[in-house]
């Protein structure tokens, strides 16, 4: 990958990649590098970002879509096992990346229980890990956020007879704004993910490299002022993410919400 899109770079910054390993890495090289990956519009470098920014937003939806109901169910109710899901979902959150990548391996290998998907090695394998890397953080955050809002709500919902599906609707709709945050940090976490996707995905050329196994590629040849440029064009990633999300609630506030 990184011998490809480096060659399409001016001669002198090719020289500065190759030869870095022997001379000192000019502090300016990676930014130039940068934006003229940026600029140059190369297909592989855009398609490498747009992976890794549909593996991780897939994940990051997934694990809200089952995460938020979760939390709000145990942030609202008490049942029999709700201590052992919190201690199993705290867990998780320590759980270091490359063990879960090591469990999703061998779920979806040929001779794993989910075998028969035939999603190993494939950008569905890393949906999957990203998922379940982040899935904890939903959980607990979205706890958190809830059991807040169901202590100040619960008077109200107990006096309108709300049911148990109701209360969810209702404690998620109030926490929108958290969800938001809640957002951001599981993307945060599934978009620098390496070594789950490295497992699962085999960081595939054209299939399934994305931004931060093509950093761990550069980095393992040497290419330190390229892998630096690749690591500056994830911030940019990061960062129109970022103020998206703030722009989003800047337009909550003018609709008068209370975000």
């Amino acid at each position: 990958m990184s011998g490809h899109i480096s060659a399409n770079l001016p001669e002198n910054l090719q020289g500065a990649c190759l030869h870095q390993r022997t001379t000192s890495m000019d502090i300016l090289i990676p930014f130039q590098i940068a934006l003229l990956l940026l600029t140059s519009g190369d297909a592989e470098l855009m398609g490498i970002i747009g992976l890794s920014l549909t593996v991780s937003l897939t994940a990051v939806l997934a694990s809200l879509v089952i995460g938020l109901p979760m939390g709000a169910l145990l942030a609202t109710y008490r049942f029999p096992g709700r201590t052992a899901l919190i201690v199993v979902s705290n867990t998780f959150l320590g759980m270091p990346p490359v063990v879960i990548g090591l469990l999703i391996y061998l779920l979806i290998s040929r001779s794993g229980p989910l075998g028969f998907m035939g999603i190993l090695y494939t950008p569905a394998a890393m949906m999957l890990a990203q998922t379940v890397l982040v899935l904890p953080i939903s959980i607990a955050l979205s706890r958190q956020a809830f059991e807040s809002l169901n202590g100040e709500y619960a008077p109200l919902f107990q006096s309108l007879g709300l049911g148990r599906f109701d209360r969810i609707k209702a404690l998620v709709f109030e926490a929108r704004v958290a969800l938001l945050t809640i957002g951001l940090a599981c993307f945060g976490r599934a978009i620098s993910e390496v070594g789950a996707v490295m497992i699962v995905g085999g960081n595939i050329r054209h299939s399934t490299r994305v931004m931060t196994t093509s950093i761990a590629l550069a980095t393992s040849m040497g290419e330190l002022a390229f892998a630096m440029a690749l690591g500056i064009v994830l911030l940019l990633v990061a960062l129109t993410i970022n103020i998206a999300s703030q722009l989003l609630r800047q337009s909550f506030r003018n609709l008068g919400h209370d975000v």
